[in-house]
Formats: C-alpha cells, sequence, structure tokens
C-alpha cells in the first residue's frame, strides 16, 4: 500500500543469518529469545533494514528493527551505527518520536558490518508525493507541515547534557567545519570551474552567524525520515536516520529543511529534486515555516537566509559528486548525465537566494 514500509523475504544479495543473529542477541532484548524470523523492509535508499520477529510462548510476536550499512565501500563517518545507536539508546525519554535502540554491535562476523537493533514503529513514510487517499486535502496539508516543523522544534528544544549526550561533538565551529568541508568536496567532484562557487563559500565565510544556541543537530530532518500516523499522517510516530547527529548549531537543521521545502510557484531548478510533497496546495511557505519555528523556539531567525543558503550550496555539491561518477563512467546511469548543470543551477539559486 502506498506509503507503508513494506516488508519482502530477504534480499539474495542482502542476506543475513538467523541462527548467527539469534545467537548474538540472546540475552540482549527484552522479549526475544531464541531464532528469530528475518524480513527485510524494501524501501530506503542507504542502510538496510530488517524485521526480526519472536515468536512469545503465548503465541504472541515480538518485533525489533536491524539495522546495518550498506553493501560495499561505505565513507568515513557515514552510515555510523555505533553514533546511531548512542543517540537513540539515550535521546527517547526526552524525545520519544526517537525510537529505543536496544544493542549495538561491531562485530562483522554476524551480519557483515556493525549494526544495532531498535524497537519497531508502526505508520507509513511520505515520500515525494502524498498517498493516493491523502490528496487534495489543504487543510490536512497544513497540518502534516506545521507537524514536521513542531518535531523539530522539539528536537532542539532537547538539552544534551539530560540526555548524556553533551559529547556526541564538538559545537565550537560546527558551521565553519560544515563550510569547509563541503567546500573540500566540491574540490574533489568538480569537473569545470564555476567561479560563483567559490564567491559564496568566501560570503558563507565571511558571514557566519553566531549559533542561537547549542542543540542536538539531526543533519537530515525531513519529511521521509519521519514515520507518521497511517490514518492521519499529521501525527508523527517516529523520526528515523540519526547516524549524523551531531551537537551544533541549530539552525543548520533549519536552513536544510528550508532547503527541501519547495512551493508551487518554485522553478524548476529548486522542484528537480523535491524529497516532499510541500508543494501542495495547504502547506506552509517557507516563510510560515520560518515563523511558526520562531514563535515555537523563541529564537533569532534573522540570520536565517544564510542557512538555507548554506543548504542550497551544500546539495550543490552532493548533486556534483553523483554527476563525477557519471562524468568519470563509475556509473552508466544515464539519469545522472544533467547533474553537472543541474549543480551549477543549484549555485546559482543559492546566489539568488543570497542577493534576494
Amino acid at each position: 500500500m502506498d506509503g507503508f514500509l513494506e516488508l519482502i523475504p530477504m534480499r539474495e544479495d542482502e542476506r543475513i543469518d538467523p541462527d548467527k543473529v539469534g545467537a548474538a542477541l540472546e540475552g540482549a532484548l527484552p522479549l526475544g529469545e531464541g531464532i528469530p524470523e528475518i524480513l527485510q523492509f524494501e524501501g530506503g535508499k542507504a542502510n538496510l533494514t530488517y524485521l526480526l520477529r519472536y515468536s512469545q510462548a503465548d503465541g504472541s510476536q515480538q518485533e525489533y528493527v536491524l539495522r546495518r550499512p550498506p553493501l560495499g565501500p561505505v565513507a568515513p563517518k557515514s552510515h555510523d551505527m555505533a553514533r546511531e545507536y548512542k543517540v537513540l539508546s539515550r535521546l527517547n525519554p526526552a524525545y520519544p518520536l526517537a525510537p529505543m535502540a536496544y544493542h549495538f554491535s561491531e562485530d562483522p562476523s554476524v551480519v557483515g558490518a556493525p549494526f544495532l537493533v531498535m524497537e519497531r514503529r508502526r505508520g507509513i513514510v511520505i515520500r515525494k508525493e502524498l498517498p493516493e487517499r491523502f490528496r487534495n486535502q489543504p487543510d490536512l496539508n497544513r497540518r502534516i507541515g506545521e507537524m514536521i516543523v513542531d518535531g523539530l522544534v522539539d528536537l532542539h528544544g532537547v538539552d544534551p547534557e539530560a540526555v548524556s549526550l553533551s559529547d556526541l561533538g564538538r559545537a565550537e565551529g560546527f558551521m565553519v567545519r560544515q563550510v569547509q568541508g563541503w567546500a573540500g568536496r566540491w574540490e574533489n567532484a568538480k569537473t569545470v570551474e564555476v567561479p560563483l562557487f567559490y564567491e559564496l563559500q568566501a560570503w558563507l565565510e565571511n558571514n557566519l552567524p553566531e549559533p542561537p544556541r547549542v542543540s542536538l543537530v539531526h543533519n537530515d530532518f525531513k519529511l521521509d525520515n519521519m514515520m507518521v500516523e497511517a490514518d492521519d499522517p499529521s501525527k508523527a510516530v517516529a523520526v528515523f536516520d540519526w547516524d549524523m547527529c551531531t551537537l551544533g548549531d541549530p539552525l543548520a537543521d533549519l536552513g536544510t529543511l528550508l532547503g527541501y521545502w519547495t512551493e508551487a510557484s518554485d522553478s524548476e531548478d529548486r522542484t528537480a529534486f523535491a524529497v516532499m510533497p510541500t508543494n501542495q496546495p495547504g502547506f506552509p511557505t517557507r516563510d510560515e515555516v520560518v515563523e511558526r519555528y520562531a514563535r515555537r523556539s523563541g529564537m533569532d531567525l534573522a540570520n536565517i537566509a544564510w542557512y538555507e543558503v548554506f543548504a542550497i550550496w551544500k546539495t550543490a555539491v552532493v548533486i556534483q559528486q553523483i554527476y563525477v561518477r557519471w562524468h568519470r563512467g563509475q556509473t552508466k546511469d544515464d539519469r545522472f548525465k544533467t547533474y553537472g548543470k543541474r549543480a551549477i543551477h543549484l549555485i546559482e539559486l543559492a546566489e539568488r537566494i543570497r542577493s534576494h
């Protein structure tokens, strides 16, 4: 069904051994003894996600979710299961949308990579388009949009020290490192010289805003990393993908969200990589997103344009990284042959936002 996380038999090249998993998890889960039945969640573009189903003595079933990095080489600091476990095993009491994690293992002999096991949440995931049964409902769209913003505000309201996560990252200089890190990735992936990229980099470095506070930063907060109720998608069930969570400037998350947030009047440059259906009638505008976040968080968002420019500029680097693989012949997928031009269009979009 549209929007649901479909369960499938494990793909042949992504199979994990139930006997090994059962033995490794013996005594580690509240209600999980013996050998689990294992199915695979079909969705997701990166980490591999599995359902562990344990049969109980009374005939009931207890289910958990196992996550591991994708197959093949993994870039340093990406798909960090240890980090995700650390966050989820501590954050849940203060932020209930974070599922509880119960176990982490870095033993590659169990499933071929480090993995974590967490509770299962039930609901649907909305991606680029709304499920058909929820379309053409502007009032519902408004509530979904507000729910996304409120979920982010609530995360940024968590005191990292209160949940023993004050050592999750180095908050000082966070945005400086972000700008420099993405500039370095551009150097490694560029195929033509784009002077405007460096002009924007200089502007970002010379106009670094003072962070309003130190908070937990999810680093990829958007609708398709959330789960919502199947009967009412304006009610959040969970937030997923915590493997990049760190300490830093909370407005980095808001800028990223604004970068994803398309409107009906946006140009094709902005909508080409849309990941949320926010261009549909009823969804709040980006200005309304900023207003709601400011009102609920109490933060001063006078510099929010800086964060939106950074988000679009960063996305241009991501698109260029995809393009360079096609350019070098590392992938033959011709969907990517226009990505070089699209990356430049995003840089130009970032400049329009900057100079607005």
